[in-house]
C-alpha cells in the first residue's frame, strides 16, 4: 500500500484511481514513466520545476497532496470493481473531512462517475463538494489515455491552479 502524501489544510488533494504495479513496487504515486501527472503538474504552474515521483514528499510544501480512491494496486484501473470504487468514495470523503483540503481533484473521470454515482460528470469544477472541499475533475494522466496530449492535460490542470489562486491570492 502506498501512503498518502497529505497534510492538513492543503490547497489541492489530488486523488488518483489506484496505484499501478510500478507505483506499488516503488512506493511512489504516478511512478510509471509514461504517466503525465508530474509533467502536467509542473507545466500548469503548480510546481516550480518538474518533480520526479521519488520527490512526492515535497508536494505539501506547495500546498498539494496525493491519495487514491482505491488502495489496491493493479495493472489497469479497469480491473477495479464498482464496489471497490464506491467504497473508495466513502474513504476519500472521510479523509477530506479529516484533512480539510480546499480542493479535491480526482484524476480519472470514469472512476469518479462510478465511485460517486455521477454518470454525466465532465472535466472541470463540479457543483457538489466532497466534504468541505470544492471538487474538480481532471482526466486520467496515464499514458494509456490517448484522448489528452500532455499540453491538453497541462491546460486543464492550469484551470484548476487558477481557480485555487482566485480563492487564495497570497499563494501561487
Amino acid at each position: 500500500m502506498i501512503p498518502d502524501v497529505i497534510a492538513p489544510d492543503l490547497d489541492v488533494l489530488f486523488c488518483g484511481i489506484n496505484p499501478g504495479l510500478l507505483s506499488e513496487a516503488t512506493g511512489h504515486h504516478f511512478a510509471r514513466p509514461g504517466n503525465r501527472f508530474w509533467p502536467a503538474l509542473h507545466q500548469s504552474g503548480f510546481t516550480p520545476r518538474r518533480l520526479a515521483p521519488g520527490e512526492q514528499d515535497e508536494l505539501p510544501a506547495h500546498g498539494l497532496g496525493i491519495t487514491n480512491l482505491v488502495a489496491r494496486p493493479s495493472a489497469k484501473a479497469e480491473e477495479l470493481s464498482a464496489a471497490e470504487l464506491r467504497e473508495g468514495a466513502a474513504v476519500l470523503t472521510a479523509l477530506v473531512e479529516a484533512q480539510r483540503p480546499r480542493f479535491v481533484a480526482v484524476v480519472g473521470i470514469t472512476a469518479y462517475r462510478t465511485a460517486f454515482g455521477r454518470r454525466t460528470a465532465k472535466v472541470g469544477p463540479q457543483p457538489e463538494p466532497i466534504g468541505p472541499a470544492r471538487l474538480w475533475l481532471l482526466p486520467n494522466p496515464s499514458g494509456l489515455n490517448a484522448h489528452y496530449r500532455l499540453a491538453d492535460l497541462a491546460d486543464v490542470f492550469r484551470e484548476l491552479r487558477l481557480a485555487v489562486a482566485e480563492t487564495r491570492p497570497d499563494r501561487r
